[in-house]
């Protein structure tokens, strides 16, 4: 039976720009551009773990400005698995939109293998390039 895991994604907009990463280790046509997004913790509400994971993946502390929806994606045929994703518009103070940083984490399935990325703002314009159907709600965003 496919297995149903809460997830979340964060759109952290600033003066029309998107966070986003690509992976350091991982080739871009594997990983895409994404957004920061995570799983839910048991005890956890959608929104708190929204601004967990873009402290976790980015080192930036946010607040949440909204909810935009929730969408399933089928992760088949990587697993037999639904992400049930819960979208949320973010905002950080004092943003600097031409940095670029670098960040990462151990792997989240093992807790070991560390991987990078690079964080950078991407004109919410270009958004459409959002990997995995992490664009899922743009249009709710841009409304």
């Amino acid at each position: 039976m496919t297995r149903i895991v809460a997830k979340v994604v964060c759109y952290v907009v600033h003066e029309g720009h998107l966070l986003v990463f690509t992976h350091d280790d991982v080739p871009l046509t594997t990983a895409g551009v994404q957004v920061p997004a995570g799983s839910v913790e048991d005890g956890e509400s959608p929104a708190d773990a929204a601004m967990r994971e873009l402290r976790e993946e980015t080192g930036l502390r946010g607040e949440v400005v909204r909810q935009l929806g929730v969408e399933d994606y089928d992760l088949a045929p990587v697993r037999d698995e639904i992400a049930r994703r819960h979208f949320f518009e973010l905002s950080v103070e004092g943003a600097d939109i031409t940095r670029r940083w670098p960040a990462g984490e151990d792997d989240p399935e093992t807790g070991t293998g560390a991987h990078s990325w690079t964080c950078w703002w991407l004109p919410l314009a270009h958004a459409h390039v959002l990997a995995a159907g992490l664009g899922a709600r743009l249009g709710a965003l841009t409304r």
